[in-house]
């Protein structure tokens, strides 16, 4: 519910869930009784998350990449980059 009062689409939505659409029309109809909505900072950031797990991996490779180059440093950055990413809210 947090996510459909945000305004996400619902296709977003039902992708982070793993479930068919037409559970979270249902879901926003009231089938399931009153649902709670989360609060905004629990929500996960707004997006696709196809797109947004795609680009993930690009920055686990280039972190596994720094490590087998024995670059620690670069690895973590890798990291913190790729998960600054992921989190940034899209439309």
């Amino acid at each position: 519910m947090g996510m459909i009062l945000r305004g996400d689409k619902q296709h977003d939505i039902a992708a982070w869930f793993g479930e068919n659409q037409a559970r979270i029309v249902e879901v926003e109809k009231g089938a399931f009784g009153n649902v709670t909505p989360a609060p905004e900072h629990e929500l996960p950031p707004r997006g696709a998350p196809g797109p947004k797990g795609r680009r993930l991996r690009g920055y686990v490779r280039k972190a596994i990449q720094a490590l087998d180059a024995n670059d620690p440093a670069a690895a973590r950055q890798a990291l913190v980059d790729g998960l600054a990413a992921y989190d940034r809210n899209e439309a």
